[in-house]
């Protein structure tokens, strides 16, 4: 078995080789990703550093504005409420990364062992959720879970009736909700690349693995975890991302409720601008959110690069 991972290991490491056409600038590949870099700072970057700027400012987004150095930063940082609500969104990265990842490898490794008739009709059909509108997927789910909705007439229809509730207005179960509308979402994306990575996985692997008797778990543990690393890199920055991010959801669904038990930090940013009218709290409320998206995403790049 030793020396199955070996090989399989080594089968993965290809070196792909390296072109240089005679005549060709250095710089000539710069001016290809010009138009890109161009948009993302106009886009992107100028916004966020706007932003940044106006977290040193106390302004209602009207009238004049008084510069307050890092007093934001240090008001944010002291609120028990921005506190919960970073709190709540490292729970939605559970639902919206780790569980559509751990379902999906696992349906891939099992479909991997096996032909499934109608697999594109399946991808299709689970891959449409993801590229619903937020706000149409959250008004629909707001329907299914509300206390006379399908869900509850379901469960006392089976003889469930005890357990069924407002699960989006009840403190305990409305951000578990909220997440596993994440969790659906989420879920066909990470499952499509896995397919669409397992695919590039060449069949010698698997099948030196079965010749030495290998079994479903250690073909899994050899073959299809490492060459997926790639996929789960990417899936991982996208949902991580997501989660951390998720607004319209919570907008629709809950409103941040019942109290702040739903709380997350981007709904909190829309508060502190627009109804508040605190543009200096919510630039600071966003530089913290894009600092913890960066760091968390440089640690996945950078665990994802390690053994390459």
């Amino acid at each position: 078995m030793r020396g199955t991972e070996v090989n399989v290991r080594r089968g993965h490491r290809q070196m792909a080789p390296t072109h240089h056409l005679e005549g060709e600038s250095r710089y000539t590949g710069y001016l290809y990703i010009a138009p890109a870099v161009i948009v993302f700072g106009i886009f992107v970057l100028g916004p966020f550093i706007h932003s940044l700027y106006l977290s040193f400012f106390n302004w209602d987004g009207i009238g004049p504005s008084k510069f307050v150095g890092l007093a934001n930063f240090r008001e944010v940082w002291k609120n028990p409420i921005l506190q919960s609500s970073f709190s709540h969104a490292l729970i939605l990265i559970f639902f919206y990364s780790v569980l559509p990842l751990l379902i999906s490898l696992a349906l891939v490794s099992v479909m991997n062992r096996g032909r499934i008739r109608g697999l594109t009709f399946y991808r299709t059909v689970l891959f449409l959720p993801y590229i619903v509108a937020p706000t149409a997927v959250a008004v629909i789910w707001r329907w299914i879970l509300a206390p006379e909705g399908p869900l509850n007439t379901f469960l006392k229809f089976i003889g469930l009736g005890s357990i069924s509730r407002g699960w989006i207005g009840d403190f305990t179960t409305a951000l578990p909700s909220v997440g596993a509308v994440g969790t659906w979402v989420m879920f066909g994306l990470v499952l499509v690349m896995f397919i669409a990575g397992v695919q590039k996985i060449p069949t010698e692997l698997y099948e030196a693995t079965r010749i030495d008797g290998a079994g479903a778990f250690w073909e899994f543990w050899v073959v299809t975890l490492p060459g997926l690393k790639n996929e789960i890199v990417v899936t991982l920055v996208l949902t991580v991302t997501a989660a951390l991010r998720n607004f319209d959801v919570i907008y629709v669904m809950t409103s941040g409720g019942p109290g702040t038990s739903t709380v997350v930090p981007s709904y909190l940013v829309y508060q502190q601008a627009f109804v508040a009218g605190e543009v200096g709290t919510a630039a600071a409320i966003g530089s913290y959110l894009i600092l913890i998206i960066v760091l968390l995403n440089l640690v996945i790049v950078k665990l994802g690069a390690r053994g390459k």
